[in-house]
Parts: C-alpha cells; sequence; structure tokens
C-alpha cells in the first residue's frame, strides 16, 4: 500500500474517531480497480427493448478454449475454393505465398506494437477487402495452435457469408441489437481454429447500432481467445462505419485495386484514418506481369478472374 494511501486511512480514521463514530473500510487502492472483472452486462443500444442481461458469459476467467468449441459446435460450410484459397487442396496456387508474405509482415509489426484486432477496409465497393480479410484469416490458422476470429462487419453489403458458403444470420447485427449472446452468433467451419460472426440480418441504422457501445464490448470479451480479429468493414469513402470501426482496433489494412481506385479516392480514404495506425496496403487484382509487384509488399488477384475478387 502507498504512503499516500496510509496516510488519506489514517486521517479518515482520525476524522471518524473525533466525530465519535467506527472507523470505515479502507478504499482501494487506484491500482487494485485495474484487476476487477469485466461487467457482466454490456450498455444496452437506444431504441431496442432486448434484454440479454447476465446471460451474456464472460469470456474472460474461467472460460478456456474447450468452452469456446462446447458452444460453438462444427458446422457444415460449402465454401467458394477459387476464392478462398486455404480451403483450397492445391496450396501451392497463386495467391496463396502473397498472404503468407503479408502474414510475415504484421507479425513483424506486432514485434513492434500491439497488434491483435486488425480492420481491412477499401476506399470504395468492389475492391477485394472481403476477400483480403477472408484469406488473412484462414492463412493465419494455417500456423499450428492460432485461432482467428473473422467478423463481417458490413452491415450495408455483407458478402463473407456467401464466400464461406455458410449463413448470415445471426450475427453482428444481433448481437448489436442485444438479441444474441457472443456464442450464439459465433460460427465455425471445417477449417480448425477459423471461427466467423456474420453480418446478420439486414438493419436501417447500420452506423449508430456499430457506434452504439456494445462493438468495443463484444471485441473486449472475445480478444482472449484469439491470436487474430480480423474485421472486414463496409467501404471507408460513401460511408461512416469504417471510421468508426476502427476506433476499436489495433491497425487498419488498406485494400486498393489495381487500374481501377482512382488516385484522389484512395488519397481520401487514408485520410479517414489520419489519426489511426495504417499497418499496410494491399494492391488487388495485379497482373502476374505487372511490375507493380517488385514495389508492394502484398499482391493478389489475375487478370482474368480466377484468384482476383471484388467483394
Amino acid at each position: 500500500m502507498s504512503r499516500i494511501h496510509e496516510a488519506l486511512k489514517k486521517a479518515e480514521e482520525q476524522r471518524v474517531a473525533s466525530q465519535g463514530g467506527r472507523p470505515v473500510e479502507p478504499v482501494q487502492p487506484a491500482d487494485a480497480a485495474v484487476a476487477e472483472p469485466l461487467a457482466a452486462t454490456p450498455p444496452a443500444p437506444q431504441g431496442t427493448t432486448a434484454s440479454v442481461g447476465a446471460s451474456i458469459p464472460s469470456f474472460g476467467s474461467p472460460y478456456t478454449l474447450d468452452t469456446l468449441l462446447a458452444r460453438c459446435p462444427q458446422g457444415r460450410w460449402s465454401p467458394d475454393r477459387k476464392t478462398m484459397l486455404f480451403f483450397n487442396p492445391e496450396e501451392q496456387e497463386y495467391g496463396n505465398e502473397e498472404f503468407r508474405t503479408l502474414r510475415s509482415r504484421l507479425y513483424q509489426i506486432r514485434e513492434k506494437q500491439s497488434l491483435k484486432k486488425v480492420l481491412v477496409t477499401s476506399a470504395l465497393p468492389k475492391e477485394g477487402k472481403s476477400f483480403v480479410a477472408a484469406n488473412l484469416a484462414q492463412v493465419m490458422v494455417r500456423q499450428e495452435g492460432r485461432r482467428a476470429l473473422l467478423i463481417d462487419s458490413d452491415l450495408r453489403g455483407s458478402r463473407l457469408h456467401e464466400a464461406l458458403g455458410t449463413s448470415s444470420s445471426p450475427g453482428l447485427s444481433d448481437y448489436l441489437l442485444g438479441e444474441k449472446d457472443e456464442f450464439a452468433v459465433m460460427q465455425r467451419g471445417s477449417m480448425e481454429n477459423l471461427f466467423f460472426i456474420p453480418s446478420g440480418r439486414s438493419i436501417g441504422n447500420p452506423a449508430e447500432l456499430v457506434a452504439n457501445g456494445r462493438t468495443r464490448f463484444l471485441l473486449n470479451r472475445v480478444e482472449p481467445l484469439f491470436d487474430w480479429i480480423i474485421i472486414d468493414s463496409p467501404p471507408a469513402v460513401p460511408v461512416s462505419d469504417a471510421g468508426l470501426l476502427a476506433n476499436y482496433c489495433d491497425g487498419v489494412l488498406m485494400v486498393v485495386r489495381s487500374n481501377a481506385t482512382p488516385f484522389d479516392v484512395a488519397r481520401k480514404a487514408r485520410q479517414e484514418f489520419r489519426d489511426k495506425h495504417l499497418v499496410g496496403v494491399v494492391l488487388n487484382g495485379v497482373s502476374t506481369e505487372s511490375s507493380y509487384t517488385q514495389y508492394y509488399y502484398a499482391t493478389y488477384g489475375r487478370t482474368n478472374g480466377r484468384h482476383e475478387s471484388q467483394g
């Protein structure tokens, strides 16, 4: 106990004694408050009547991997093997090695600073952000013992559930509305250690829902269970969702499309994250013969469309 705390305690005891009362219990020092467990009930979103209360389980101790596996049984996915590269048994296909390179670069950054929650976004729709987010999560779990959570936070134009061949709900929107808990919206497919939260049912106020406090609460609760959390967001220029989501993440990975994304639009998107940590830029849809491949640390796609994605 610090000297300051001892002095405050002694002064309080003297004050109470002088008034003929009984000494009160000592106040916990400030540093003890850090160890308090996370509250079981998140802030309730405005405009809803759903009550989740204490039914939401804590993701801190004593919950373990066994709990996660028990509450998220393996389901049946039918992934698109042309774009979901690591579900393809032919792992030497073009694009796989580039994702491994991207993984290595992110681990290098991680050695210097905290980096677990990565937001993947783009300036405009159809530049390949969902393709990059999904395959980045897949390559992360190819390393033994690594667990990754992929979240589709694009509540305006979700695509990830289609690429993975699974259902879109219940999902993130259902959680943000307070209608489902974390385990109820989380899926697990055939790829070991890869978990997925789809976008959920369609809603009319995505930005307000993302900003209602439950997004941060969700990430805080699931973070201890995963090595990486990859979040696919809406494009940054047309809507504000990506900027809001970036506040909850450790870094932003931006996807631009070769010969498609206008320079001024890409620059405007970068300015949306000027106060955030931009961990890198992925150039998507580059020809194998392009000279860009010697300048960008990660390039994906073929101009013939085989591994090229616009999601």
